[in-house]
């Protein structure tokens, strides 16, 4: 079974009743341990219907467009392809990347706020005309590079938190929008909607009330200049929650009926990444060094020290960090805890440790410190919810070698699918049939071989 990230004969894993994607890691593991012990991932594909599901029961008639930064593997794209969404890309290559799935153009936005000129036009000459733009030099940048272009105006939102205080933060101000009408007037470019974002580490969602009244607000100027509005986006920074979808869903929708009603034309559009990918992913990644340190070195600073000095404490290297599948964790926290794949005692001791990739880089600090029992090289530790963020990235790390990945999806979900006439062809002549893994044996399992 192929699982390279730039194979796109990708295969789908069709789990018969009563095979579960914890009995594929394990086979995987288990001819992984014998043949290289390499990181891999294994992908429920299953998962991207049932999120899709989930949101047209709580969101439709907002339609999604999918940031393909968030996860561009094969497997991915086709399904949320075949499922009618939409696609917001940042570069020629996510362009080129949907296009070869067979999209439509009016199905593409293209939402780098800082675009390259050769990348403008590559973009007007495949029909791709909606883009985004937050400043006059931009705007006359994509005036010269694409006549056709349909722009949304970038507006900012008052969502910055502590943590995001030194993140790159994009959009214009309402003050400013009239002068960029101003300037898409005399340069002919038209403008037809408003695009905003709201961090999903935002906890205050009345964020999304006062940037929906600022659109209304743009709307309104964007009738003095002449121009016809019909596109709202409100970005992304869905979690993936249900419980986060609905609270959302129910601050943005009574504003939505006031000033964006069906009856004006206007069509709601979304940008939810990290809410279709992150939690179909899980990655195995394999201990390949281990050492003691001392317990102060390992404590944050500041953090008393309390534990016994005759402890171990262990230092663990694995084989995927933050040049890898974690690189992430440069900007923001792990959303995720290390899970311990092999069998042990309940009662068995926890030892404080830290996990780090195998570059030996000092930034490449993937946990700082947990609570694990003692492993030993050669065990392997399991990661949910890695679904968004690197994959399909090439690394900087020169020896870093991108994990394999292993498509997964159950009967029920590939039904669904073929009950709503979504099933396509591309995707069926990519699936095989796995049984459940407790009626193999170790010489039965199934190899990761093409």
């Amino acid at each position: 079974m192929k699982g390279f990230l730039e194979d796109a004969n990708y295969s789908i894993g069709l789990l018969d009743e009563g095979a579960t994607l914890a009995d594929v890691i394990d086979n995987c593991i288990y001819e992984h341990t014998h043949t290289g012990k390499k990181a891999f991932y294994v992908g429920d594909l299953g998962k991207l219907v049932r999120n899709n599901i989930q949101w047209q029961n709580v969101m439709a008639p907002i339609k999604p467009f999918y940031p393909v930064r968030c996860n561009s593997t094969p497997g991915v794209l086709e399904i949320l392809g075949t499922l009618g969404i939409g696609f917001a890309c940042a570069s020629k290559s996510e362009m080129a990347l949907v296009q070869d799935l067979g999209i439509s153009p009016e199905n593409i936005i293209y939402t780098n706020p800082c675009k390259q000129a050769s990348q403008i036009k590559y973009a007007a000459k495949a029909g791709i005309n909606i883009m985004t733009c937050d400043n006059d030099i931009e705007l006359k940048k994509i005036s010269h590079n694409h006549p056709n272009a349909k722009l949304l105006l970038h507006i900012a939102t008052e969502d910055i938190t502590a943590d995001e205080e030194m993140n790159m933060k994009f959009g214009t101000t309402l003050k400013n929008c009239r002068h960029l009408m101003e300037c898409a007037k005399e340069l002919g470019v038209q403008i037809v909607g408003v695009k905003f974002h709201v961090s999903g580490s935002c906890k205050d969602l009345q964020t999304y009330i006062h940037a929906i009244s600022d659109a209304r607000c743009v709307f309104d100027m964007a009738e003095e200049f002449g121009f016809k509005m019909n596109m709202l986006d409100i970005g992304g920074g869905f979690t993936g929650s249900e419980l986060q979808l609905e609270e959302v869903n129910h601050v943005i929708r009574p504003l939505l009926d006031v000033y964006f009603p069906k009856e004006s034309g206007v069509n709601v559009i979304a940008e939810p990444g990290c809410y279709y990918v992150s939690s179909a992913f899980t990655l195995a990644v394999n201990i390949i060094a281990k050492k003691t340190v001392e317990y102060d070195k390992l404590l944050p600073s500041g953090v008393e020290q309390t534990r016994n000095d005759d402890e171990p404490v262990f230092t663990y290297y694995i084989n995927d960090g933050v040049y890898g599948s974690f690189a992430s964790k440069l900007s923001e926290k792990l959303n995720t805890i290390p899970e311990v794949h092999k069998k042990y005692k309940e009662d068995e001791p926890l030892f404080a440790s830290s996990l780090w990739g195998p570059s030996c880089d000092e930034l490449d600090q993937i946990v700082e410190n947990c609570l694990l029992p003692e492993l030993s090289v050669g065990d392997w530790l399991i990661f949910d919810n890695m679904g968004s963020g690197t994959l399909g990235e090439q690394s900087a790390f020169n020896d870093y070698q991108r994990p394999l990945i292993y498509y997964m999806m159950s009967f029920s979900d590939w039904d669904e699918m073929q009950d709503a006439g979504i099933a396509s062809d591309t995707l069926m002549k990519n699936l095989f049939f796995v049984p459940p893994c407790t009626q193999l044996g170790p010489e039965d399992r199934f190899s990761t071989a093409a």
